[in-house]
């Protein structure tokens, strides 16, 4: 099933193995507009619930980058308050759609992860990536903070590594950091041979016991609870942080480059 827009697609597939695949797509490097915000979370949510899929695959379409994170069209065009929270709630509830979900998500980093897409790495239960999946946490750089993505990024990386990604958000950390810090689990050289080790985990927990992947699943995410009002707080924070001259400014800054 595919659900296309003018700003990208999501898009899932299930295998007869029960294997469910959700891609997206964006022209401007797989960013992420609310519209595709909100079908992936919705997509995320459908699939958990869906008795033949047993474990679910996030990818992103192309070869170059994963995910450039928020779109800069869109942050620029929020001009009140409730239109910034709407926006960034869209990142909480995808990172929350992935943290209720029954099934383990295992993510597929096959190039850069900025901002969101480092948030949505972070959101999944088992990541691969290839060794050009370097990442970089830009909020400060715009004028805001990984406020609403940050919880997920600690929870996987802890506070220290995360508020290393967050102060100094110009530089990227290679796709080894990250793997040292413990966002990705393997790094490869090829896609293919990411793809091949994917399968292969994804057969095996296809036929492994759906309660039992469920109950670890849950002890995982021990602590996370209150998510869903943290990260609609968050969303607030940078709600307000983005209609600041500075953040207006230095958007369009970064969209001359």
């Amino acid at each position: 099933m595919t659900t296309i827009t003018e700003q990208g697609f999501v898009s899932y597939e299930v295998s007869q193995f029960g294997v469910g695949a959700i891609t997206f797509g964006h022209p401007m490097s797989n960013s992420l507009p609310s519209e595709i915000l909100r079908k992936l979370a919705e997509t995320i949510t459908e699939l958990g619930k869906k008795n033949e899929v047993k474990v679910i695959i996030i990818k992103s379409d192309g070869e170059k980058v994963f995910c450039a994170g928020a779109s800069f069209d869109e942050l620029i065009a929020i001009c009140d308050f409730q239109s910034g929270k709407a926006f960034f709630s869209g990142f909480a509830d995808v990172i929350n759609a992935c943290r209720t979900c029954p099934k383990f998500i295992i993510g597929r980093i096959h190039g850069k992860a900025v901002g969101g897409g480092v948030g949505l790495a972070s959101a999944c239960d088992y990541c691969f990536a290839t060794k050009y999946a370097d990442i970089k946490l830009s909020e400060l750089a715009i004028g805001i903070g990984p406020f609403v993505v940050g919880p997920a990024v600690e929870r996987k990386i802890g506070l220290s590594a995360m508020s290393e990604l967050a102060i100094n958000a110009t530089e990227w950390r290679s796709a080894e950091w990250a793997k040292g810090k413990g966002l990705y689990t393997e790094i490869y050289d090829s896609v293919s041979a990411m793809d091949i080790d994917i399968n292969t985990l994804s057969l095996q927990l296809a036929t492994s016991n759906p309660d039992a992947m469920f109950l670890l699943k849950q002890i995982f995410w021990q602590g996370t609870s209150h998510w869903d009002e943290l990260l609609i707080e968050r969303a607030e924070i940078s709600g307000r942080l983005i209609l600041s001259d500075f953040s207006k400014h230095a958007i369009n800054t970064f969209k001359k480059k």
